[in-house]
């Protein structure tokens, strides 16, 4: 982390925001063993220019972890590269194209990763949703408001693609994992969702898509009050016992907003930080030897 010349004040925040971050207990991840993943709906990041401390405090909270899926990342990109700087030089970004419309809001899907740990296999693309011949022409089966943006990493031995309404989500992964050419062995489904209710969970998991045992029944949300669980991160993996039981929400507000930012109510603390808290989860990514009994099993 290249935090640089920075002032007493933002050094003494950092301090703070180091003791929170603690308080999530997140496990060192250990190279081609475990990936510590996370989601984070950074609020409208880029719409308006970051304090250089919110550069700063951001960077600490990203760099606790391997892969990142950032929600709300908006056209403008100059705030994100100011934090990629802070990061250093391993850190890398693939992000979607903005949409440019009211129902788009401007916003882009980025993954931010550290290429020490985690390597980006070249695909990345929106999610294209199946399509049916009507009269002359081939139209959609469905239609999502902003459409699914999706990036294949690896990490070890364990491939898997990361996406970020909800029923025909789930269609569309059921029908990706059954592709004959799907290379990837896993898919973890990520982001905001906006999910309030258990019909809408419902909703997304019909298809077989599971929630983490790590995080199934946890009483945390992803808002700064923690009684909404708008964020997810959802599975349909190959190797469900590689989720380890190591989850949480990292709390950076703490009831808050004075010690980070002594100016600044709460409301406009969610325009330098966030509303929303990043969810995370580690990954243990060797699984050659249940590859090996994969290979067994299927020659008795």
């Amino acid at each position: 982390m290249n935090h640089g010349n920075i002032s007493p004040e933002i050094a003494k925040g950092l301090k703070v925001l180091q003791s929170r971050i603690a308080k999530a207990a997140i496990p060192s991840s250990k190279l081609d063993e475990t990936l510590n993943i996370a989601t984070w709906n950074i609020r409208e990041f880029g719409k308006k220019a970051r304090s250089a401390a919110a550069i700063h405090y951001i960077a600490e909270i990203l760099g606790q972890f391997d892969l990142i899926s950032i929600a709300e990342l908006r056209d403008n990109l100059t705030d994100l590269g100011r934090v990629l700087d802070v990061l250093g030089p391993t850190w890398r970004v693939i992000y979607s194209d903005a949409l440019r419309d009211s129902g788009g809001n401007n916003e882009r899907v980025g993954f931010i990763y550290d290429k020490r740990a985690v390597a980006f296999s070249g695909f990345a693309a929106t999610a294209n949703p199946p399509r049916e011949k009507v009269g002359n022409l081939y139209l959609p089966k469905f239609d999502w408001w902003r459409e699914p943006f999706m990036a294949s990493f690896s990490a070890g031995s364990f491939d898997f693609v990361r996406l970020v309404e909800l029923q025909s989500l789930a269609q569309w992964v059921d029908l990706k994992r059954k592709e004959k050419t799907c290379e990837d062995k896993d898919l973890i489904i990520v982001g905001d969702f906006n999910i309030e209710t258990p019909e809408q969970l419902a909703a997304l998991t019909g298809k077989g898509l599971q929630m983490p045992a790590a995080l199934e029944g946890k009483s945390f949300g992803t808002n700064l009050a923690q009684d909404k669980r708008y964020d997810q991160i959802l599975h349909y993996p190959g190797y469900p016992q590689n989720f380890s039981n190591q989850a949480g929400v990292v709390d950076f507000y703490a009831g808050s907003s004075k010690e980070l930012f002594p100016d600044l109510d709460k409301l406009a603390f969610t325009f330098q930080m966030s509303d929303h808290l990043p969810l995370w989860m580690q990954i243990k990514t060797d699984i050659e030897g249940q590859q090996l009994d994969e290979i067994i099993r299927a020659g008795k």
